[in-house]
């Protein structure tokens, strides 16, 4: 594989894109990055001095630490509106932009977001976007946060639901926000997961990989 290989992968919350992104990485020997992490830790670190994270969060952006990416409370529901929030802010996209494609340019990687093959790394030679269904979606969610051991079925469904609910206002936010909306790159692969397991997954993001260098290759040599 390439040194300075980029992939690219995008899609809503809850899709498998993390999961996929990880493993694709250790596969192709690349480093990775969550790109969604960055914006969750601004909006944790928003959420912590008071601020709202509807306000300026530009200058949490920019004190950014190492440290606050390794926070174990990134992955709650308020922190996933104040995430969705503070990525809306062309100042807050812009202070995390350099960063984003320094440490993709340096070495290649494989990075995941919402706006990598569109905004990030528009000309990647890899855009993968993986969904899934909102069901599907927020049972993961649902199950990263919970133990499900000895609950009721109706209580479980109840607190799936209103995981749904919040995964559903989080798609329109990130879809309608004027700055780097979720879309997919005109020249994405698209990966369902709903009926695939993560390694079922990663073979077929794999399977794209590869081809997609090889189509690279004898463009090369033509």
């Amino acid at each position: 594989m390439s040194a300075r290989l980029v992939v690219a992968v995008d899609g809503p919350a809850a899709a498998g894109k993390g999961t996929l992104a990880r493993a694709l990485a250790a596969a192709l020997d690349l480093p990775y990055l969550d790109t969604g992490l960055l914006y969750r830790a601004v909006g944790r670190r928003a959420l912590d001095a008071g601020l709202p994270p509807s306000g300026d969060a530009s200058g949490q952006a920019r004190a950014l630490q190492p440290a606050d990416l390794l926070r174990r409370d990134l992955r709650t529901p308020e922190v996933d509106r104040a995430a969705s929030l503070v990525a809306s802010q062309p100042s807050v996209r812009a202070a995390l932009l350099a960063f984003q494609r320094g440490f993709g340019a340096s070495h290649g990687a494989v990075l995941d977001g919402r706006d990598i093959g569109t905004v990030v790394f528009p000309d990647a030679p890899v855009k993968l976007f993986v969904t899934a269904s909102l069901r599907a979606r927020a049972e993961r969610r649902w199950r990263q946060l919970h133990d499900a051991t000895g609950l009721d079925p109706a209580a479980q469904s109840a607190a799936i639901d209103a995981v749904q609910a919040e995964l559903q206002a989080r798609d329109a936010a990130d879809a309608a926000r004027q700055a780097a909306p979720l879309r997919a790159a005109a020249d994405a692969v698209w990966i369902d997961s709903d009926r695939l397991d993560a390694g079922a997954v990663l073979r077929e993001a794999l399977r794209i990989v590869e081809a997609r260098i090889a189509e690279a290759r004898a463009a090369e040599t033509a």
